[in-house]
């Protein structure tokens, strides 16, 4: 393990560490309850580093449904998913159930335990996409590589009618490792009912988002026209042929990590 403190959950009750268990509530009995709850996925230690913040704490991710940190399954580094006490939804079952879809197809990080209050998932050492992107100094051959694997992850989802529902923005729900590798994760506003846009979503993101601005896009895209009549293509009807015409007109074809 590196050097980040590794907080054992015998330490947490009564320590500033406990905030984050139930954020933003300061609830002990709730405390004690969700560190039960914990051990039982045997969870023995939390971690706290990442580019987020709640009250003074570092966090991999801050949002409407949970807190992500670091934590410890048998010296094993995972993904810890906590729900908010100001959550808008009682428990964090659905999202498994959805997460486990994806990861059915081999998209997202793979769920290890869940849990009325938390995920534990497989930890996937990456950094945000859009920062990926201006780390890269603009390198064609890096971006398509990226953009191939992640069109090829979106179109599974597509596959199996599974919609994530943030990949239009994709701030900080898709993450790329040194390697190149990709995941998409959170699946918090993942659903099965509505129509899955995900590969339309997130080739929008590339053409028009802000990573847009980071990229060379008018290498990558010189043919932005075919490119949208190609995608609205795939809209329709979704196929294996229409994806493939997407990929060729890409010029992803031969593209592969």
């Amino acid at each position: 393990m590196d050097k980040i403190p590794t907080i054992p959950l015998a330490l947490i009750p009564g320590a500033r560490y406990s905030k984050a268990l139930n954020y933003p509530a300061s609830d002990e009995k709730e405390v004690a309850s969700r560190l039960k709850e914990l051990e039982a996925t045997g969870i023995t230690a939390l971690r706290f580093a990442g580019r987020s913040m709640i009250d003074g704490l570092e966090v991999l991710g801050k949002g409407c449904v949970g807190i992500v940190i670091q934590a410890v399954v048998q010296d094993r580094l995972v993904a810890l998913k906590m729900r908010r006490a100001d959550a808008d939804r009682p428990s964090m079952f659905e999202e498994a159930r959805l997460l486990r879809l994806a990861t059915s197809v081999n998209v997202g990080p793979q769920l290890i335990a869940a849990t009325k209050n938390f995920l534990v998932m497989e930890y996937f050492d990456g950094v945000p996409l859009f920062k990926w992107a201006e780390q890269q100094g603009k390198r064609l051959s890096d971006a398509a590589v990226v953009l191939s694997s992640l069109l090829d992850a979106c179109f599974r989802l597509d596959s199996i009618g599974l919609d994530h529902g943030e990949l239009s923005r994709a701030p900080k729900n898709v993450l790329i490792a040194d390697s190149k590798e990709t995941c998409i994760v959170d699946f918090e506003s993942a659903s099965s009912a509505r129509r899955a846009a995900n590969v339309t979503s997130l080739l929008q993101y590339f053409l028009f988002g802000s990573i847009s601005h980071s990229l060379p896009k008018s290498k990558m895209f010189p043919r932005k026209g075919k490119i949208l009549t190609a995608l609205s293509e795939y809209k329709h009807d979704g196929s294996v042929e229409t994806y493939r015409n997407l990929r060729q007109v890409l010029r992803l074809s031969d593209v592969s990590a």
